[in-house]
């Protein structure tokens, strides 16, 4: 039985640079399934960047449908934007994006703190990072951590409001392939286990043939799907 997370109908953007039109995207029909762990990839140019801004609530089509986890959010306001964004998405960039001054259980904290919860904050935070095994890490500033544990807790930080996706973008771009490898497996094994939706935006074939289905975009339109 289908039952879909994401939903996007003919999702077009246009960005005005002067007088110059742009079109990112050209009528973009996609369905995602919940817990299916898909690749998004394309080269440089092909909207796949715009998609992933789009489908992570970063920005809003100029025109077309997007449902996230059953919300209508392509005519939302920026506010509204934000409110989605940090109760239905967790990002996971190549830049790790950590406060440098934080312990590992600060960062985790904060979208909890955006999203105005206290009574079990640190708690919650303490559990997402056991189940990215840094349980033993929390008290640890980035300066202090390895590359892939750093983006442990980025992960962590990601799973901690229990999104409906997860948008991984270059995941391991930032790690050597030993981290990199260990980074992937995680975010497999977070999905196996949890069945958390994770959508991998990647130039690397070696990232997407770990998905169960990869998204080709050229041109701002869809190429075809593997």
């Amino acid at each position: 039985m289908e039952n879909p997370v994401i939903v996007a109908e003919n999702l077009t953007k246009v960005y005005k640079m002067g007088e110059v039109e742009v079109h990112a995207l050209c009528g973009v029909s996609l369905t995602i399934q919940r817990g299916e762990v898909v690749a998004i990839m394309g080269p440089s140019g092909s909207g796949k960047s715009t998609l992933m801004n789009l489908l992570g609530c970063l920005d809003r089509p100029s025109s077309g449908e997007y449902f996230l986890d059953g919300e209508t959010v392509s005519t939302l306001n920026d506010d509204q934007l934000a409110t989605i964004r940090n109760r239905k998405v967790g990002f996971v960039f190549q830049i790790f994006n950590l406060l440098a001054r934080t312990t590992a259980l600060g960062n985790v904290e904060l979208p909890l703190r955006y999203a105005g919860v206290t009574s079990d904050r640190k708690a919650r935070a303490r559990a997402a990072l056991e189940s990215v095994d840094l349980g033993d890490r929390i008290g640890h500033r980035p300066t202090e951590l390895s590359g892939g544990e750093q983006q442990r807790v980025a992960i962590a930080r990601a799973l901690v409001n229990n999104p409906a996706i997860i948008l991984a973008d270059e995941p391991t771009g930032n790690l050597d392939s030993k981290s990199g490898h260990e980074i992937m497996n995680l975010l497999l094994a977070l999905n196996r286990e949890r069945g958390t939706t994770l959508i991998i935006v990647t130039h690397d074939p070696a990232i997407a043939k770990h998905t169960q289905r990869v998204i080709r975009l050229m041109d701002g339109l869809l190429e075809n799907e593997t």
